[in-house]
């Protein structure tokens, strides 16, 4: 049902794709860097992470990243997937266990690799000390505290959501959709532009509204294309927090229709981003470069979201032509 709506709704993606060259040597020196890591511990689910391909999923993000770059890039993508799927698979942690989590995470990022915290340990732990560790060497303080509090909306969304399953609580279709925005972790990946190009913006060009505004269509954009991507899997552990799921409730329609309604509300939405994009007005000589890697890094992340969907074994869709 869904296959044939992703791919109708890549060949309406009119942004270009990209992919570093570096993605597939990185992909493999993370493999490596998974098993040293212990990450994860058992062979099956280290197979599926390397089969995911989350080295190439930064590289269509971040085409223009140094290869070094990618690298951490790429531990930190992984260390975010790692982090949803204890979050919402199987064996999912409880609601106390995902904010001891995120306090944990939230004090390495502020406080550096020899922050403790009881319930943040092990290869996870590790893992985001290996990630972080170029960034907050290199990148300014202004920029590592927008990082850390992108971070922080994330895991805080991952909590709501975990409380609202927990409960058994679904969510109506405008609560969804302000949730997702959190859920999804595209407000982490657009500060890490800045590491990518090495052109950190000041925080007033960064949350200006005009770029805010295309910051946050374009996170409406992955995460509904993602939504239509992970719907079988939803309709199992989600507890509702789907867009297809929560349309499909709220009008009493079918699964098909609200995919389709789905598909219609992102084509529309395509169309706004380009004309938010190209309605951004000049900061001067000294930001417009960066404003516009910016403004590219979102579209990359929309679409590079959209082609790595498309080709991980993550999801359960295949490609069309």
């Amino acid at each position: 049902m869904t296959e044939a709506i992703l791919s109708s709704l890549r060949s309406a993606c009119p942004i270009p794709p990209r992919l570093s060259p570096y993605a597939d040597p990185v992909q493999e020196w993370l493999a490596d860097r998974l098993t040293r890591l212990g990450l994860p511990l058992e062979a099956t689910a280290r197979e599926r992470l390397v089969r995911a391909g989350f080295a190439r999923y930064a590289g269509r993000l971040y085409p223009g990243a140094a290869e070094p770059d990618l690298r951490t890039l790429a531990t930190l993508f992984t260390w975010f997937f790692l982090v949803d799927d204890a979050c919402d698979g199987p064996d999912r942690l409880a609601p106390t266990q995902i904010r001891a989590l995120r306090d944990g995470a939230l004090a390495l990022l502020r406080e550096g690799p020899r922050a403790r915290h009881p319930g943040f340990s092990g290869p996870l732990r590790r893992l985001l000390v290996q990630g972080w560790r170029e960034p907050r060497r290199r990148m300014p303080a202004r920029w590592r505290l927008r990082f850390t509090d992108a971070v922080a909306h994330h895991l805080d969304g991952t909590w709501r959501e975990a409380v609202a399953t927990h409960a058994g609580r679904r969510p109506d279709v405008d609560e969804y959709m302000k949730l997702r925005r959190a859920t999804s972790a595209a407000y982490v990946s657009y500060p890490l532009i800045e590491f990518a190009t090495g052109r950190p913006l000041p925080d007033a060009v960064y949350h200006h509204p005009a770029l805010r505004r295309v910051g946050d269509l374009g996170n409406d954009l992955l995460s509904w294309f993602n939504d239509v991507a992970s719907l079988e899997r939803d309709r199992v552990s989600a507890g509702g927090h789907n867009l297809v799921l929560a349309l499909a409730a709220e009008r009493g329609v079918p699964l098909a229709v609200a995919v389709d309604l789905v598909a219609e509300r992102w084509r529309a939405a395509m169309e706004r981003f380009v004309a938010l994009c190209a309605a951004v007005p000049s900061f001067g000589p000294a930001l417009d470069e960066a404003v516009t890697a910016h403004l590219d890094g979102v579209a990359n992340a929309v679409r590079g979201t959209v082609d790595w969907t498309l080709e991980s074994e993550r999801y359960p869709v295949t490609a069309q032509p």
